[in-house]
């Protein structure tokens, strides 16, 4: 499931590159909040706490109540960076079926 919704999150991320709606940026907002608190969580269950950190300081950056104002160009920067940062962690989680 968390690969999932690193992937979501990550297409999602880098679709806001195109010339999107302004309701397509507040649903990837509102959608990344929720993701992120999600990944924060499973990362508390694991007992992986910097993780659980980073993707909850991540749900707060992509909050939808009190917006951060960074410009297009910044948001166009993090949303690479993070997106990108996704995917690695996809690439790079060990696959759990195998593990025992």
């Amino acid at each position: 499931m968390q690969k999932t919704i690193k992937i979501i999150l990550a297409a999602l991320l880098l679709l806001c590159l195109l010339d999107m709606p302004y309701s397509f940026y507040q649903f990837v907002r509102f959608t990344a909040m929720v993701g992120f608190v999600y990944l924060g969580y499973s990362a508390k269950e694991q007992n992986r706490k910097n993780e659980m950190f980073l993707y909850i300081s991540l749900a707060l950056l992509f909050q939808p109540f009190i917006k951060i104002a960074l410009g297009r160009t910044i948001w166009n920067i993090v949303d690479v960076i993070i997106g990108i940062g996704l995917i690695i962690s996809v690439i790079k989680e060990p696959n759990t079926i195998l593990r025992r």
